[in-house]
C-alpha cells in the first residue's frame, strides 16, 4: 500500500504507529495523534507498551484520536488505582502486595478497555486481522492491526502479543485484547501480575512491557525500502513548568521509596540513545515532570499533556519528509554506522596539522 493515496488536498497518508508507555501521561499521545490525523494520517498497524498499548488498542479498534480526546473529559483516572469494597482497603492492598505482588487488582482498567472495545465489536485479536492478511502466518507482525508488548518475568523474555501466545500453546486469534493490554500495563508492585499456565501446566507471570521494551519503534520495520513510514510517539523528560513549584520532601517512607523506584524503572528508557533512523521519525513529547504512576491528574495537567502532544506533533510534521527519509535511511545503499563515523572523526581530529596550510 502506498504512503499517499491521493495527491489532492486532504490526501490520506498511511503509516504505522508505535506508542511508548508512560501511565496516564499517554494523554499526550492523543494530542499528537489528533494533529497527525488532521494531516491525513491513517494507521495500518499500531503497537504500544503499557498505557501506550491501551491507546494503540483503541486506535486499532477503530476509534479516532478526536474520539479519544472526547473520552478524556469523562474518565475518572483515579478509579484505575482503586478497588471496590474491602478489596480497596489499605489492609487488603498490603496483603495483596505481599501475597500477589501488587497493591491493586487492575480490574477497573481491564473492564474499562473491554467495554470500549465491545462497543466497536472487538473482543479478540481475531477481530483485528488486517483485511487481506487472513492467510498470513499468525507469527507475523502484519497479520493483526495491533501488537502489544509485555514482560514474562518468570522466563525472562519480552512478549509480543498476540504472536507469542504460540509459545504457551495458545491460539493468537483467540487472545482477549483487553487482557493483553492489562498484562502490558501491569506496573510492578502497583498492579498484580497476570498469572497464567502454559500447556504443560507451568505457571508464568506477566507484567509491564516497559521493563524490557518501552518504545519498540523498530517492531514494524521491513528489509529494503518501506511503502509507508512507522512513526513513533515518545514521552520525554523535560523541566517542570515555571509555575509548578517542587513539593518539599517530607520524611522518607517505604511507599515513597517504592514509588520513586518504579518511576525510575519505567522512565529510564526516555534517556536511552536512539539511532538516527529511529530518532528522525519519532515525535518526542515533553511531559513536564509528571510521573507515570500519577492516576489523580487534575484537569489542568490533563490539558497540559494534551497540548504538549499537539505542539510536539506540529513541530515534527513541519520538518518531516518521508520520501527524504526513505532515500537517506531506508534505501538499499549501505549506511555508515554511528561507530564508524565517530572513529573516522577521531582520526581526522588526531591528524597533525598540515604544514602546507
Amino acid at each position: 500500500m502506498d504512503y499517499v493515496k491521493e495527491n489532492a488536498p486532504g490526501a490520506v497518508r498511511y503509516a504505522d504507529a508505535v506508542l511508548e508507555g508512560g501511565g496516564m501521561r499517554c494523554i499526550a499521545h492523543v494530542g499528537a495523534l489528533c494533529v497527525a490525523e488532521a494531516r491525513g494520517y491513517r494507521w495500518q498497524h499500531c503497537a504500544g507498551t503499557s498505557a501506550g498499548a491501551l491507546v494503540a488498542a483503541l486506535l486499532a479498534a477503530g476509534y479516532t484520536a478526536q474520539e479519544l480526546r472526547s473520552l478524556l473529559g469523562t474518565i475518572d483516572f483515579a478509579r484505575f488505582a482503586r478497588d471496590r469494597g474491602l478489596k480497596g482497603s489499605w489492609g487488603m492492598q498490603l496483603a495483596r502486595l505481599l501475597m500477589r505482588g501488587g497493591l491493586h487488582t487492575g480490574n477497573a482498567l481491564e473492564s474499562f478497555l473491554r467495554d470500549l472495545l465491545n462497543a466497536r465489536g472487538k473482543r479478540t485479536f481475531g477481530d483485528l486481522v488486517v483485511p487481506g492478511q487472513e492467510r498470513t502466518p499468525k507469527t507475523s507482525h502484519f497479520r493483526y492491526r495491533l501488537l502489544v508488548i509485555a514482560s514474562d518475568i518468570t522466563n525472562g523474555r519480552m512478549l509480543r502479543f498476540p504472536q507469542d501466545c504460540l509459545l504457551y500453546g495458545q491460539d493468537p486469534d483467540e487472545m482477549d485484547i483487553a487482557l493483553a493490554v492489562r498484562m502490558s500495563a501491569s506496573i510492578p508492585f502497583f498492579f498484580t501480575p497476570i498469572v497464567r499456565r502454559d500447556l504443560a501446566g507451568q505457571i508464568y507471570r506477566v507484567v509491564d512491557g516497559g521493563l524490557l521494551s518501552n518504545f519498540p519503534i523498530s517492531i514494524f520495520d521491513v528489509p529494503g525500502t518501506p511503502a509507508y513510514p512507522t512513526l513513533g510517539f515518545r514521552l520525554v523528560d523535560s523541566p517542570v513548568q515555571p509555575d509548578c513549584q517542587p513539593k518539599l520532601r517530607t520524611r522518607e517512607t517505604l511507599l515513597r521509596f517504592s514509588r520513586e523506584l518504579l518511576n525510575t524503572m519505567l522512565s529510564a528508557h526516555d534517556r536511552l540513545y536512539l539511532d538516527d533512523h529511529a530518532y528522525v521519525r519519532t515525535i518526542a513529547i515533553p511531559v513536564y515532570g509528571i510521573s507515570g504512576t500519577r492516576f489523580d491528574l487534575h484537569a489542568d495537567q490533563i490539558e497540559l499533556l494534551y497540548r504538549s502532544g499537539e505542539r510536539a506533533a506540529e513541530q515534527f510534521f513541519a520538518r518531516w519528509d518521508f520520501p527524504a527519509y526513505r532515500a537517506i535511511y531506508r534505501s538499499l545503499q549501505p549506511r555508515t554506522g554511528r561507530q564508524v563515523r565517530l572513529h573516522n572523526a577521531m582520526r581526522i581530529q588526531a591528524l597533525p596539522p598540515d604544514p602546507q596550510v
